[in-house]
């Protein structure tokens, strides 16, 4: 007899599902079993295209991933992600993985940071890490097995110039996310973050010159970017039985970078 996969039939919800680390962390998570929500915001056609990979290798009449559509500032999108998570799958979600999130590919200093940009960072970042955390934390299975995991990022500890309102927007989700894995007590639901440093990504190519990938190489003891698979597999063990006594905890995967 087969033996099951890590996250056999759980239901996982992965935000900004649709590229970068939030897709090579959906597509992890179907390899070890898992039923997937792939979320996007604004790229349908990609979100498609994850969704496919992993229906691939199932029946069209039971899919093992979907796509929905949700802006995850906004918490009647928040709930509707939920929503369709029990409907299609029968099951409340085991699993959430927030990975949307935006940058200011300016990288402008803190005084030359407009509000606009400040609010957006914040209302994407800490808004939709609040209210996806907020839904989570009474929306999840209960007695074992639930995850939610955020992504936070390594420049909480390396406090570059530049990302002061990024920064400063993934430093408050840390916190949260501290303060809720003691408040699930009882629950059996565990709280982390996964702190990436550079990932080669469109995320982080975005403004930056060869010089400033040149440097971001030169400063890793890998002599190396870091790759989507490299964050991805360290969600894939916080999301299985083997992460349950990681909690309220931020891991940091960067290759040495801090």
């Amino acid at each position: 007899m087969a033996t099951p996969l890590p996250l056999q039939d759980r239901i996982a919800i992965v935000t900004g599902a649709s590229r970068g680390i939030g897709r090579a962390t959906a597509l992890h998570l179907a390899s070890l079993g898992a039923k997937l929500v792939i979320n996007y915001t604004s790229n349908k056609a990609q979100a498609e295209l994850v969704a496919a990979e992993i229906n691939s290798s199932s029946s069209p009449s039971s899919p093992r991933a979907i796509i929905c559509q949700a802006d995850v500032s906004d918490p009647t999108q928040v709930k509707s992600l939920f929503d369709t998570a029990e409907q299609i799958f029968n099951s409340p979600p085991h699993i959430l993985v927030n990975s949307a999130g935006v940058l200011d590919a300016k990288y402008p200093t803190i005084a030359n940071t407009s509000l606009e940009d400040f609010d957006k960072i914040f209302s994407i970042n800490s808004r939709g890490a609040f209210l996806c955390c907020r839904e989570a934390a009474n929306r999840i299975k209960r007695g074992g097995a639930g995850r939610i995991i955020l992504m936070s990022t390594s420049l909480v500890g390396s406090l570059k110039p530049g990302f002061g309102a990024y920064t400063a927007s993934k430093a408050a989700v840390e916190t949260m996310a501290k303060i809720m894995a003691k408040e699930l007590k009882g629950t059996g639901i565990t709280v982390n973050c996964v702190a990436p440093g550079p990932i080669a990504t469109d995320m982080f190519f975005s403004g930056k010159s060869e010089e400033d990938v040149k440097k971001a190489i030169e400063d890793s003891p890998l002599s190396r970017l870091g790759e989507t698979k490299d964050v991805a597999s360290v969600v894939g063990f916080l999301a299985s039985d083997g992460g349950e006594w990681v909690n309220g905890q931020v891991v940091r995967v960067n290759g040495g970078y801090v």
